[in-house]
């Protein structure tokens, strides 16, 4: 019980989740009064961060500033465009079509929803789009950044886990495709019912244009993943190349990359990572008092007497977690309940792993866009100068398909599970 006391009461206070996470295991060990933890907690602290997995993350963030740096973002939305004609609502089409191009290289919700509403939006206005709506697409398709590969959660869930980063980076894809069709479903619908403008039409000289000039753009994506799915590289190797070959387009084929700019970049990536890791870490200390604590055993206990269906529970999961991501950011709620839920979902029930990392990682990523947190709704709202609530109405209907996908997801496990033959 004084576990989460004292999570609850460090949390009300506004501390950062770091913060919130170590002092949480500090005060159980002087609580407990086992001060001969104390010992043990700088290891915990020290050995949570000590994978190479983790070297994914700041290589993955560094991709997405080149590529911002480089022009590769422009280039991609272009390369979408050429796949759709003259149809209602062709620039939302759009949207989501380039928000999937670029999933493949930023892997992080927040990132491209900042890169995307710049992009976007504007363009969207200016061909008759409400802001709310433009700005909810933009939204929407950034869902898509950490679930399909690559993806700083799943490489978070992997290391946590213990399990195949890049196993779980193929788990993503098949739900990632249907989250794509999911949104383009509703655009149609929308677009039918709200009578939204045509797409423009291109001439066949603009669409060769469009794809010659992007051609070098995808080379990113294609080193990245293809690696990792011809099993010739490490997702943490796979980074490494991604951001060489992300240098090389963006001054070789665009030449827009400036040099003097990498220091910033630099900064920004390390200022980033900072956060990221120091989490991890007082996560590792965190799940180090969880496990000692017997909290796992306890939970499954109580779970079993709820309902022995797997599904019932990954529906009762699906629920939490929603709840979690209103006011956790995704990063921090994975990396706290993941050494409290995997146990009981695999040891229990039977869960396979990877099924269950990528259900834990999109309902926390729904909670990228759901008040009273809702990190990407309020960078969207900033970037474009739209009100959350503008933003909100529009992006229901995203969200309510996304969780329809989860429930799928969850009563077929063979959607996440065929592509790496488990």
């Amino acid at each position: 019980m004084m576990i989460p006391l004292s999570f609850g009461v460090l949390l009300a206070l506004g501390l950062p989740i770091t913060l919130v996470l170590a002092m949480t295991a500090l005060l159980y060990i002087y609580i407990s009064g086992n001060t001969v933890l104390y010992l043990s907690f700088p290891q915990q602290f020290f050995s949570a961060i000590e994978n190479y997995g983790l070297l994914a993350i700041p290589l993955f963030m560094f991709v997405g500033e080149l590529m911002n740096e480089g022009g590769i973002t422009r280039r991609l939305v272009a390369l979408a465009s050429v796949f759709i004609g003259h149809v209602r609502g062709g620039l939302a089409y759009i949207n989501i079509l380039a928000n999937m191009f670029l999933a493949s290289i930023v892997g992080s919700a927040n990132a491209q929803v900042a890169v995307m509403s710049q992009v976007m939006v504007p363009e969207m206005e200016r061909q008759g789009y409400q802001r709310g709506f433009a700005t909810a697409t933009t939204c929407a398709g950034a869902l898509l950044a950490p679930v399909i590969p690559p993806s700083m959660l799943f490489v978070i869930f992997g290391v946590l886990a213990q399990i195949s980063i890049g196993d779980m980076f193929i788990a993503g894809i098949i739900p990632g495709l249907l989250m794509a069709a999911g949104f383009i479903i509703i655009i149609a619908l929308l677009g039918w019912r709200y009578n939204y403008p045509p797409g423009v039409r291109l001439s066949r000289r603009q669409k060769l244009q469009n794809i010659v000039t992007a051609i070098p753009s995808m080379l990113v994506p294609t080193v990245m993943i293809g690696g990792i799915l011809g099993g010739l590289t490490t997702p943490t190797e796979a980074a490494a190349l991604g951001a060489l070959a992300a240098v090389l387009v963006g001054k070789l084929a665009h030449n827009e990359i400036r040099f003097e700019r990498f220091g910033g970049m630099l900064m920004r990536v390390g200022i980033n990572t900072g956060v990221v890791l120091s989490l991890v870490a007082a996560a590792g200390v965190f799940g180090w008092v969880i496990v000692f604590e017997k909290v796992p055993q306890q939970l499954a206990m109580l779970l079993q007497s709820v309902t022995a269906d797997p599904f019932v529970f990954m529906l009762l999961v699906t629920a939490l977690l929603l709840a979690v991501g209103t006011v956790l950011d995704g990063i921090a709620a994975l990396i706290l309940l993941v050494p409290i839920l995997l146990p009981v979902a695999t040891q229990v029930y039977g869960i396979d792993p990877y099924h269950f990392g990528v259900i834990m990682c999109i309902n926390l990523t729904l909670g990228l866009l759901t008040p009273p947190v809702g990190a990407a709704l309020y960078v969207a709202a900033r970037v474009t100068g739209a009100k959350p609530a503008e933003i909100i109405w529009p992006l229901l209907p995203f969200l309510a398909i996304t969780t329809a996908l989860l429930v799928l997801l969850s009563w077929q496990p063979f959607l996440v599970t065929a592509l790496i033959g488990r």
